[in-house]
């Protein structure tokens, strides 16, 4: 059998990942404060022993006010960084995958309940709070957010870099920016959430000037052996808005500033938006930006089977694979990518018993034993 690329190792700088299977960053909204809980540890073990080389745990927020919803994970203080360093410490002690972390700001899409509380707005006078955007363009049907003076946005600059260096700290290998889904910084990029009229607004140099800006004072921060990634709306799916042709010219603009992969995920800045969603319906968007700027790129959408995700990587789509809800479904994914591929997987000691060589070794000792 020819050896399975899903199951080949990849160099990001200093960081070596066993394998191209990565566990794509998942809300919990289960966090106290900003907080990190046992929530967490559990469910962040768990994907950490899962076989995959990657875990980017969840969004993270850099503010109080950079929250989608209260319970959203935060690192804006010694509290957030004690937590985060404990449970990385033990993903590392019993885990076989490498730890990511994925910083955000909400922006205009803050101040939210929970999933599975409806995701409804929550007014300040309710315990919400004033929601930030380039301009004051609401998402909609919700409130107009405040438009970012100058001085704020270097405030939030500092904030990216003070929450970049609580995670290195805290022991994470690799660092990604989300730049995506109608957040923040993506409101800068698109022209449906970003009407300004100084240096920050406008044309496409204008448009990307602050993401950029974000990018290199995190990638300075950050340790320069350890990679940084940006995920990516590449494109809004509604004319007018973000193409996948500026997301190409961003992503070249990024590799020049020393940036090591892009997620390219999609949508987000409005409810117009037409997706053709299907079975790896996102991954001509990452062969698109790896093939017109040579950037690693990171598939990810509907990546279900390990044959779909072997094929995006030997067919050059992207190099790396990110599964969100299929890895939630099936956090022994890998496990059985593996089997199927016939490749070897990360196995704690724990587990051992489950692996096929052990189960064929575990039957014939109880026979012989009868």
């Amino acid at each position: 059998m020819t050896a399975s690329i899903l199951f080949s190792p990849l160099k990001l700088r200093g960081l070596e990942l066993p394998n191209r299977i990565v566990v794509s960053p998942m809300a919990q909204y289960s966090a106290q404060e900003g907080r990190a809980t046992d929530w967490h540890l559990m469910h962040m073990g768990t994907l950490a022993v899962s076989g995959a080389g990657l875990l980017i745990i969840e969004a993270t927020s850099i503010d109080p006010q950079a929250r989608v919803s209260p319970y959203c994970l935060g690192l804006w203080n010694d509290e957030h960084e004690r937590a985060l360093t404990h449970i990385v410490a033990f993903c590392k002690q019993h885990g076989g995958a490498r730890l990511g972390i994925q910083l955000m700001h909400a922006g205009r899409k803050g101040s939210a309940e929970a999933p599975w509380q409806g995701q409804n707005e929550i007014a300040v006078q309710e315990g919400g709070w004033t929601t930030w955007s380039p301009s004051a363009l609401p998402y909609p049907g919700r409130s107009a957010p405040s438009m970012l003076a100058r001085a704020d946005l270097v405030s939030l600059r500092e904030r990216y870099v003070q929450a970049a260096r609580r995670a290195d700290r805290s022991g994470f290998d690799l660092l990604e920016i989300h730049n995506a889904h109608g957040y923040l910084l993506h409101s800068f990029l698109s022209p449906l959430s970003n009407v300004r009229r100084d240096e920050y607004g406008g044309s496409l140099a204008n448009r990307m000037r602050y993401p950029l800006e974000i990018f290199r004072a995190v990638r300075e921060a950050w340790p320069r052996h350890k990679p940084v990634g940006v995920r990516i709306s590449a494109t809004d799916w509604i004319d007018g808005g973000w193409s996948l042709d500026d997301s190409v010219v961003f992503a070249n603009q990024l590799k020049a500033l020393g940036c090591d992969y892009v997620t390219a995920s999609s949508g987000g800045s409005s409810t117009e938006q037409r997706i053709p969603v299907g079975p790896g319906y996102q991954l001509p968007l990452a062969e698109r930006i790896a093939k017109d700027t040579g950037l690693c790129t990171m598939g990810v959408g509907l990546i279900t089977e390990p044959e779909q995700a072997e094929a995006a990587l030997k067919e050059g789509r992207c190099s790396l694979v990110a599964l969100g809800r299929a890895m939630m479904y099936q956090p022994r994914w890998a496990w059985q990518a593996a089997e199927r591929l016939g490749a070897e997987a990360y196995f704690p000691p724990q587990y051992a018993r489950s692996h096929p060589s052990m189960r064929k070794r575990d039957f014939l000792t109880t026979v012989h034993r009868r």
